[in-house]
């Protein structure tokens, strides 16, 4: 009966699903209460991957689903079972080499996630039990009991907040580990359990909630509480968002707090959160394994050859069965198609080291070790927030040297969103300077025709409006960590977003002050330095959706008012129309300076309208199913007929050196998309600013004020399309060679476009016949030099992102934002970066990179990309070749052994190659290379594009590697076969020839592998080792060194082997000094790719750049 009673109060109780019921203290309710109880998960944190049983066989298999890992385990296998001319042992070791610092790697990281749990799930916490604190591990909390937690200690759980040790029930909370925001939040106890502010108080409280199931929104929640009272009906409260304290925020300024918890463990709102990031592979690693596909079919190629010639010289009887190796009767009655299979078999496991099993193991080395170039980076330290760069993917580094497409936000990426109060428009005056009386200056704004200010009753609503029409809290200036901005004011505001700080300061220039809220009526002091007393009734709080926010507030009068403040787009349309005109031209001019603008309304409401709306708040409050929806439809009514007031203007300052990096990027051959929810007119002036558009630059414009908001404006739309699209595409001549970054034509195209238009674009209705817009639409877009996005929906710039990361070529993206809005499309990107911005560190969290500033963008790409690029493009080509370099003479030298599978090297040398002899020196050069200066890159922007579209790994250069390792394979092979000679040693000399930046370790490893090289080979040869069979190599190497023969033949078909690489590097430099024009020489990189005229405008100094940087191709 009582529940039946309740289900009336409560609406959408009747179709609920899928909700939870908490015993608050885990106290059952009256008997007449049907409650059947629910299981839930313990308090656990478990972010580790594995667990000390599962490891080893859950890491192996990973590592095997790796080709190159399971291909080598397929030849040991056949070597261990096929009698191979190699011992198992060549193949073995250095795959289990490979898969052991793997698997200590990332047994290493999962350790720490485990240190990391344990310190979380064994920190202590006080739960409530029968009216006394009781010590706990975390861990240990159920979903029920109630937990005490202290200032400036981390909510161990989702709690439903209850009581504080504030009077008014509230508490200040910072949520920097969940969402990055630093400022502080004001979150509220349910009215009815304020009082319960003690052990003994709240451990009497006899209360249910119900809430919906976990879900990942760190701000959404719909639930209620029930409170039965002794003697009194059950009372119901709804429960929302800023009544939950969630799981790793912190507690702030506030003594203690008594919470239930609602969520535990992995169910909480942060774990839901914590997801790995999804797998962005590198162009590099796509090279890779094209390159290993074609290293495989030579494999195939050569063993198909071998197996075959082997068979076409046994069919000679003599050759087949000579008179010292006679056949065994079980090897003449053998299966001729098995033989040729097991032949076969052989083959591959003796030339399987043309494959590069190593290779992984140094990239992700080389990777990992090469991330912390950027931490260690100073010049992208910020002094100011005390912080540097931060790498969260060493997986990426290359990329960074491929970007083609920059996708930025605006505020607080572009600008500091640091906002200040610049001017305000009451009834269409301007107020501009700071007056300690409204009764100052004013001046008229617009084409108005009259001259004077606003009426004082005007005026004096419009500031109060600014005192109420927000959601900061005060707090004592000592209270508070950082600065004070007013020393004389022992205060300061504190709020979840600076532009409310900045219009509360705002009014206070101009004499109303707010001195904050108390007991739900908020206080403001007047110009006549008398305090006002409004009641604060509802707070329709702000949303992305309406872009606006309002609060109802009783006078001390009685009189009730609603005040609105918001976006233009979303106050104008519920506005007086008349009203309109004269504040409008006040907020165009200011959008077009660049300011941040806000429109302020007010209504009066009557006794009656206020009933009626406050009883639909609380019924949609109430609301456990479809809330969001409820309540947004209840804003909608009561946020009509309003009246307009006026409007305000914010600067938010651009970032320091903003329009030079911008323009490096644009010289680099990047172009720039600015992706923005500001109004078109803000942004476009900002963009301006940095010099993303120039005067220069014809704008095409694609926005509601194009595109008309009539019934025919798909009509409209692609008229305009088609449009554009024959000025820019069918009436310009062609770039010669259509190169992807031939997009800079004579005259510069700028696009602008808004969150309606491109909805209209990407999903267009049934009916329009438009399928095609949207490939218009990306042509067009490709050929502007510079695009900017307005009035976006976090989801539309995902989508924007998309849309051209999967266009034809793939170009390489790039996404960089400051806010929680902006990590889908960073998350969407190629490479995500987020700045350590003012809206917290959720983008900063979810990115691939950190900086500080949008400066730091141009070394990160100019410099560190271009040389991560190049370093690890030479360390792939590098293995490839010193392989074939190896295993050609093994192939070469069957044919001098009739194809009996014999090897060349001894085993050892085999195993030792890839793992001691020729590893170090590469990783080293693949670390500490510089063929340019840092300076120079950064400097010159252009040289950025040398080695863009993934120029060093495409198939010429891989060809002319390939052609470099056949030719001094066979030099080797033809010079010295008759001796044995392993070929180490020029290799290491092909690195010391290409390496421009020499460090004493460079010279350690290069020099050093090939000391241990010749170490090797004497303490292998010289000591007679119990566990080898035969002793193959026994003093072979001294014996040899004693000749000199021996050494000149070493000296001379070094020579002879790098002599092409040589001749091309003279010759070249000898034509860089006749055209020489520039001040410094840059060197030759054999997979630089020339800068042609279509790349980059003709009048820019590309023409003269090729003759200042001649760069060699193969």
């Amino acid at each position: 009966m009582l529940r039946r009673s309740l289900s009336r109060l409560c609406a959408g109780e009747e179709k609920r699903v899928g909700t939870r019921t908490v015993l608050v203290g885990h106290r059952p309710v009256a008997d007449t209460e049907a409650y059947v109880a629910q299981k839930f998960c313990d308090n656990r944190i478990v972010s580790s991957k594995y667990t000390l049983w599962n490891f080893l066989p859950k890491n192996l298999f990973e590592q095997f689903r790796r080709i190159a890992n399971f291909y080598f385990l397929i030849i040991f296998l056949v070597q261990v079972i096929v009698d191979t001319p190699t011992s198992p042992v060549t193949s073995g070791l250095p795959l289990f080499f490979v898969i052991t610092v793997t698997a200590i790697k990332q047994g290493y990281e999962d350790w720490l996630r485990h240190r990391a749990d344990n310190e979380v799930n064994k920190s202590n916490v006080f739960v409530v039990e029968n009216a006394k604190q009781v010590r706990k591990e975390s861990e240990k909390i159920k979903v029920g009991d109630i937990v005490e937690v202290k200032a400036d200690e981390t909510f161990p759980c989702d709690l439903i907040f209850l009581a504080s040790s504030s009077p008014d029930g509230t508490c200040y909370v910072t949520t920097a580990s969940l969402d990055g925001e630093s400022n502080f939040k004001t979150h509220y106890a349910v009215r009815d359990t304020t009082v319960l502010c003690t052990d003994e108080a709240i451990d009497t409280l006899t209360a249910t909630i119900e809430c919906e199931q976990p879900q990942p929104d760190l701000y959404k929640f719909v639930g209620r509480i029930i409170i039965y009272g002794s003697n009194q009906e059950p009372v119901a409260r709804s429960l929302g968002p800023e009544n939950l304290l969630l799981k790793g925020a912190t507690l702030k300024n506030t003594k203690k707090i008594y919470g239930v918890a609602v969520y535990t463990g992995m169910e909480t709102k942060m774990a839901l959160n914590y997801q790995g990031k999804s797998q962005k592979r590198s162009a590099v690693e796509k090279s890779i394994n094209a390159f290993l596909i074609v290293y495989l079919c030579i494999l195939l190629g050569k063993a198909t050859v071998c197996t075959t010639l082997k068979y076409v010289w046994q069919s000679n009887p003599f050759n087949d069965e000579p008179w010292y190796n006679e056949k065994t009767k079980k090897e003449r009655d053998t299966f001729k198609v098995l033989r040729m299979f097991t032949d076969f078999l052989s083959f591959m496991v003796l030339f399987n080291f043309i494959i590069p099993v190593s290779m992984y193991v140094t990239v992700e080395m080389q990777k990992f070790l090469g991330s912390f170039f950027i931490s260690w980076d100073k010049e992208m330290y910020d002094e100011e927030i005390q912080e540097g760069a931060l790498v969260n993917t060493s997986d990426l580094n290359e990329e960074l040297g491929q970007v083609e497409y920059v996708f930025t936000d605006k505020t607080g990426t572009l600008t500091e969103n640091s906002m200040e109060f610049i001017e305000c428009c009451i009834d269409g005056h301007k107020y501009r300077d700071c007056m300690a009386e409204v009764d100052g200056f004013s001046q008229p704004d617009g084409p108005l025709k009259y001259y004077g200010k606003a009426e004082k009753s005007r005026e004096e609503l419009f500031l109060r409006a600014l005192c109420l029409c927000h959601t900061v809290q005060i707090k004592e200036a000592d209270q508070v960590d950082g600065l004070v901005a007013h020393p004389e004011r022992k205060y300061t505001y504190i709020s979840s977003s600076p532009d409310e700080i900045a219009l509360v300061k705002g009014a206070e220039k101009y004499g109303f002050t707010f001195l904050g809220l108390e007991n739900n009526f908020m206080k403001i002091r007047n110009q006549k330095n008398e305090t006002e007393m409004y009641q604060l009734l509802h707070v329709l709080n702000f949303d992305p959706v309406r872009r606006r926010m309002s609060v109802i507030v009783r006078t001390s009068t009685g009189k009730l008012l609603l005040f609105c403040k918001g976006a233009d787009s979303s106050i104008f349309p519920r506005v007086q129309q008349e009203e309109i005109q004269q504040t409008k031209v006040h907020v165009d001019r200011n959008a077009m300076d660049g300011y941040r603008t806000l429109c302020v309304a007010f209504k009066e409401l009557t006794e009656k309208e206020y009933d009626r709306i406050d009883r639909q708040l609380n019924e949609a409050k109430m609301a456990l199913q479809d809330r969001e929806e409820k309540m947004a439809k209840v804003f909608d009514d009561t946020e009509a007929d309003m009246h307009l007031i006026g409007a305000t203007a914010v600067e938010d300052r651009l970032q320091e050196q903003l329009a030079e990096t911008i323009e490096a990027l644009h010289a680099a051959g990047m172009k720039v998309w600015v992706l923005t929810g500001d109004k078109m007119e803000t942004a476009k002036s900002t963009c301006y600013a940095c010099r993303l558009f120039q005067t220069s630059t014809e704008l095409l414009e694609l926005t509601a004020r194009t595109v008309g908001e009539s019934d025919r404006k798909e009509d409209r739309l692609h008229e305009l399309l088609l449009e554009y699209h024959k000025k820019l595409i069918q009436d310009l001549p062609k770039n010669r060679g259509g190169l992807k970054r031939s997009w800079t034509l004579s005259q510069e195209y700028g696009l602008i476009i808004d969150g309606s238009t491109l909805s209209l674009i990407l999903n267009p209705s049934q009916d329009s016949g438009s399928s095609n817009y949207k490939s218009i639409f990306l042509q067009i877009c490709l050929k502007c030099t510079a695009v900017l996005c307005c009035r976006m929906a976090p989801l539309q710039k995902a989508q924007i992102v998309r849309m051209v990361k999967n266009t034809k070529g793939s170009p390489i993206t790039l996404s960089i934002g400051d806010g929680a809005n902006d990590v889908s499309m960073i998350l969407e990107a190629h490479v995500g970066i987020g700045i350590k911005g003012k809206e917290g560190r959720q983008a900063s969290r979810n990115s691939d990179y950190a900086v500080p500033k949008f400066k730091h963008l141009r070394k990160l790409l100019l410099a560190h990309g271009h040389l991560y690029y190049v370093r690890i493009a030479h360390l792939v080509q590098y293995f490839f070749y010193k392989n074939l370099c190896f295993i050609l003479p093994q192939f070469l030298y069957q044919f001098f052994c009739g194809f009996s599978q014999q090897p060349l090297y001894d085993a050892a040398y085999l195993t030792m190659y890839n793992i001691c002899f020729t590893s170090l020196p590469i990783l080293a050069y693949s670390l500490l290379e510089q063929h340019i200066s840092i300076d120079t890159l950064t400097s010159d922007p252009q040289l950025y594009m040398k080695v863009s579209d993934n120029a060093m790994l495409q198939w010429r250069p891989f060809l002319y590697w390939t052609f470099l390792g056949a030719f001094e394979g066979l030099v080797f092979f033809f010079g010295v076969y008759f001796l044995f000679q392993n070929s180490s040693l020029e290799d290491n000399g092909k690195l010391a020839l290409d390496t421009r930046f020499w460090t004493w370790m460079n010279h350690f490893v290069i020099w050093g592998s090939l000391a241990f090289y010749v170490f090797f080979s004497f303490f292998w040869g010289g000591v007679i080792w119990p566990f080898l069979k035969q002793q193959r190599m026994y003093f072979v190497f001294a014996h040899m060194l004693t000749s000199v023969s021996t050494w000149l033949a070493i000296i001379l078909l070094i020579f002879i082997s790098l002599f092409p690489e040589i001749l091309l590097i003279v010759l070249k430099n000898i034509k860089e000094k006749n055209h020489q024009a520039g001040p410094f020489d840059l060197p030759v990189l054999v997979s630089y790719k020339r800068i042609e005229n279509g790349y980059v405008k003709a009048e820019d100094a590309v023409t003269n750049l090729a003759e200042r940087y001649p760069l060699r191709i193969p």
